[in-house]
């Protein structure tokens, strides 16, 4: 698993906030720091939350809320779900969903992210 961390402005029906996304092939799930959450959405509280395994064998997480985001890369708006995660180690992280939704290429001989304006605007339309 590999991983690639820029900078990505977000929006929320609260506000809108930059900061930096680590594009990450060993997470499922797109997920996020509360502390990076304030100001941009309520999250959603869960009726049955999830539990997901972690890299460390025999380790849970119990995710409880969650919320959905805008977020731009090079000017092109795309949209997801995010996991809120208490003491995550960052701001926000994108996972294997996000990156298959929006046909998101990682190019790691480069540390960049390539993403087909063509796919998001027909998506968002």
């Amino acid at each position: 698993m590999s991983s690639i961390k820029i900078p990505l402005h977000f929006e929320g029906s609260l506000g809108e906030k930059t900061g930096y996304a680590q594009f990450d092939t060993g997470a499922s799930f797109s997920c996020l720091n509360p502390d990076f959450l304030e100001q941009l959405e309520v999250p959603v509280k869960m009726l049955k939350p999830m539990e997901i395994a972690t890299a460390a064998e025999g380790t849970f997480l119990h995710i409880r809320e969650r919320v959905v985001l805008d977020f731009y890369y090079n000017d092109i708006r795309l949209s997801d779900e995010f996991m809120v995660i208490p003491s995550l180690s960052e701001e926000v992280i994108i996972g294997v969903n996000t990156l298959q939704k929006w046909r998101i290429k990682l190019d790691f001989e480069h540390d960049t992210v390539i993403v087909d304006p063509k796919v998001a605007k027909a998506i968002l339309k």
